[in-house]
């Protein structure tokens, strides 16, 4: 009798841990499509903050977010020392862009990358860090392919990106050899548009990651640029769009929708009251009987950065034809 209660608790146990890691993804941020008609992935965590538990971007770090996406979806949170004992929401579920599933899927309004390695039935997302405010430092929207890509590369800085670090009394050499002092980190992969000054590349700094802070090209963890890095292939297409809201009616007639703050264009631009405005299919989204619009405005005031449901519940109006 004692073996066979011993027995069922390990099973109890088993069926325990088969449950949570069926919850988690297969590997860090890498989730299965989902079915057809359906565009969400992925599944929030929760982490409770320890004593000394750290700043917001380590916790960042630890769950492969970026360090916005985790400020947004925990308004009040103090990013740089969080209270010991709060729960934080890690935002690890997310609706997939509205853009063919193929190569790299980079949203600038959400500080993402999407990718969808081909002949797999699975997309990686990965948060990245973009050009800063400014003519010169801002990341465009393009579709392209990957026309390059480099281990241990150097650094050029351009004219503008030397001009800018001499107002701040820093020169800058010609070129920046490969190694600690590189800010590019020890992979590159060059992007064939624009005559090819814009890179997908690692870091030397231990902060930036879902932030704008480059001088327009996009930044990713060095653990995850090296990953994406032995994945992708000259020729990828790459789509760089900028869209702060996205939105899906899922199977079973649920409507989510997902708003991010807009990129700033000016310095006094303040993102989380920006206008965001909605294209025709946004606007005929909002304005279906099986929409609550007011909880919709809601989450466009709110701007968390994660799905939000806004089925409507209650009987539509009757409309007088």
């Amino acid at each position: 009798m004692m073996i066979q209660s011993r027995f069922l608790r390990v099973l109890a146990l088993l069926s325990v841990v088969v449950t949570l890691a069926a919850a988690l993804p297969a590997r860090a941020n890498t989730w299965p499509l989902p079915p057809s008609g359906s565009r969400l992935v992925g599944e929030n965590r929760y982490h409770v903050v320890e004593d000394n538990g750290g700043s917001l971007e380590a916790i960042a770090k630890k769950y492969n977010v970026g360090f916005l996406a985790l400020l947004q979806a925990n308004p009040g949170v103090d990013p740089y020392v969080p209270r010991a004992s709060s729960v934080l929401t890690i935002p690890l579920q997310t609706l997939l862009p509205d853009a063919p599933r193929q190569g790299m899927v980079i949203n600038l309004a959400e500080l993402r990358l999407y990718y969808y390695p081909p002949g797999k039935n699975s997309v990686t997302i990965y948060p990245i860090g973009i050009g800063q405010l400014g003519g010169t430092t801002l990341t465009p929207e393009m579709v392209t392919t990957v026309s390059d890509k480099r281990a241990n590369p150097t650094w050029t800085p351009t004219a503008n990106i030397r001009a800018r670090y001499k107002a701040m009394g820093i020169s800058l050499p010609a070129v920046v050899p490969a190694g600690p002092e590189n800010p590019m980190g020890h992979h590159a992969i060059r992007l064939a548009a624009y005559g090819g000054v814009y890179l997908l590349h690692g870091t030397n700094a231990d902060f930036g990651i879902g932030m704008r802070v480059s001088s327009g090209c996009i930044r990713l963890r060095d653990g995850d640029i090296e990953t994406l890095f032995k994945q992708v292939t000259p020729g990828t297409k790459v789509n760089i769009i900028n869209t702060p809201i996205k939105a899906s009616v899922e199977p079973g007639g649920v409507h989510l929708v997902e708003v991010h703050q807009p990129l700033s264009t000016h310095i006094d631009d303040d993102p989380k009251v920006l206008p965001i405005s909605l294209n025709s299919t946004m606007t005929t989204f909002k304005d279906s009987l099986q929409t609550d619009a007011q909880v919709m405005e809601h989450a466009m005031e709110v701007r968390s950065g994660m799905p939000v449901n806004v089925t409507r519940h209650d009987e539509p109006p009757v409309q007088n034809l």
